[in-house]
């Protein structure tokens, strides 16, 4: 496809402030929203939106096709009739300036329990028909997903693995004995599934009213502990237990000096030809209902994929075994048509893998914190970019720029202040300047660069266990001078 010159912000919607422990799908999307327009932004960049896991990672979810129900918004349930406003008031005391899971998760989800009590009473006869259009139109996963969440609570939280054999197994005779037991909490888990849908939709109906279109990240992989892995034991390289015989990760890279051990199970991708890939193609057409953009992470995984044996502690003991390649996206493009892919093309990229994202014409990407070392013919540099181009400041994975500059050794901070002609105090905005000015069709930067926020404001340590997506902003951060310093870089460089 032809891609328009654009530039965005990526923040993640847990991020988006508010008073009640996480960022939502209410108001404060609306008023980023507005922001950008003013701002003469057209493109808002999103995390993956699925329910989180362990450790609140969105590249972890329990499932690839449901929505996280954290981030369905409290103030428009009490819009929608679904709650009173004085439900809202009696809260813990959230830290305002990042996401306490632990403290927000209960909270939060007795809240949608109460608002499913009161779906079921005349007050849910207006959006009655709205629901039923949408589980017919999502019955493919949602029953399965609803299913494996209420098991998963009746459980403890305890992976499916550890559920008693015959449910771990889906043995149907087990399968229907706990539809029956657990009738009211898969109603429930199906109906916070409609509220995210009907949340998701109004907020991304009026990004495109103010002309902005919404970049989504597809994760390669799904947690084994997840309502697909349940599903489709089939598809993912598990032994008679259902536990990975293998896993995903990476090899030693610019994060980790022993690689990163993600811990994914990884598919059969035989047996998902011998479907005509048919759950990735239900999952990118999933994905088409969310984002106008599909940003594909790990892309190089598509290419040749690091299997590590589950046994395997570290990531340092695996291998390179080739992906499905070509045949995927010709399946994905049979089916729906062509895809508006981005390809993550990070980390460790061969000539097959640049190879691949030209045969399919992605776009590949280019993150100018990586660039800055001193070596001209480094491939992040804007002087070497190509059209076909997607430009981050940073990412999601990396330090804030200010805090990236900060920890820069002598030398390389050096060439950074030569390379973009600044100085110390500027060099956020010179990067800024550099990504909006390059060739690159799209530009993105994290809020937290254009807030000149330092490394307390990062939003992810690869390889870290905790202590990640918990950063949020606040209200007061989006200034009009922010608005304008951001127009007007957009103005001064075509976006």
């Amino acid at each position: 496809m032809k891609w328009p010159r654009r530039s965005g912000i990526l923040v993640h919607p847990t991020s988006l402030p508010g008073s009640y422990g996480i960022g939502d799908l209410g108001p404060s999307a609306v008023a980023l929203l507005d922001f950008l327009h003013a701002g003469r932004q057209r493109l808002w960049q999103v995390l993956p939106l699925a329910p989180t896991g362990y450790g609140a990672s969105p590249y972890a979810a329990v499932s690839a096709f449901a929505g996280n129900p954290l981030l369905i918004s409290p103030q428009r349930l009490v819009e929608d009739g679904l709650l009173d406003a004085a439900d809202l008031i009696d809260h813990p005391a959230f830290p305002a300036e990042r996401v306490d899971y632990a403290l927000v998760t209960p909270w939060k989800m007795a809240l949608l329990r109460r608002a499913h009590a009161a779906f079921q009473t005349p007050a849910g006869d207006s959006l009655r028909p709205a629901f039923a259009r949408f589980a017919a139109a999502q019955r493919d996963w949602l029953d399965d997903f609803a299913l494996f969440a209420a098991l998963k609570e009746e459980h403890g939280g305890v992976a499916w693995t550890d559920w008693p054999p015959a449910l771990a197994a889906r043995d149907e005779p087990a399968l229907a004995q706990a539809r029956a037991r657990l009738a009211g909490e898969i109603a429930f888990h199906r109906f916070a599934q409609f509220l995210f849908e009907r949340q998701w939709s109004a907020v991304r109906a009026a990004a495109h009213t103010r002309g902005i279109k919404i970049l989504g990240d597809l994760a390669i992989f799904v947690a084994h502990d997840s309502a697909d892995v349940w599903v489709h034991r089939q598809l993912f390289q598990l032994d008679t237990h259902g536990q990975p015989l293998v896993v995903a990760g990476v090899p030693p890279d610019y994060f980790s000096s022993t690689g990163q051990r993600w811990g994914n199970p990884l598919y059969r991708w035989d047996a998902l030809a011998a479907t005509g890939y048919a759950w990735w193609i239900a999952r990118v057409r999933k994905a088409l209902e969310l984002y106008d953009y599909i940003r594909l992470d790990h892309f190089r995984g598509f290419q040749a994929y690091w299997e590590i044996p589950a046994t395997s502690g570290t990531a340092l003991g695996g291998r390179w075994v080739s992906g499905p390649g070509e045949p995927l996206f010709a399946a994905i493009r049979a089916a729906l048509g062509s895809v508006p892919f981005i390809a993550e093309d990070l980390g460790e990229i061969t000539i097959g893998v640049v190879r691949l994202r030209l045969r399919l014409g992605f776009p590949g990407m280019r993150v100018l914190q990586f660039g800055l070392g001193g070596d001209a013919r480094n491939p992040h540099l804007p002087h070497n970019f190509t059209r076909d181009t997607v430009v981050y400041t940073a990412t999601h994975d990396n330090d804030t720029t200010r805090g990236w500059f900060d920890h820069l050794g002598e030398r390389e901070r050096a060439h950074a202040l030569a390379y973009l002609r600044t100085d110390t105090e500027h060099i956020v905005d010179a990067l800024m300047r550099a990504a909006y000015a390059s060739v690159a069709r799209l530009a993105v930067v994290p809020l937290q660069d254009a807030l000149d926020h330092g490394s307390a404001a990062r939003m992810n340590y690869p390889s870290r266990a905790g202590g990640n997506w918990e950063w949020r902003y606040g209200a007061a951060d989006l200034t009009p001078a922010l608005s304008h310093r951001l127009a007007t870089l957009a103005a001064l460089y075509g976006r």
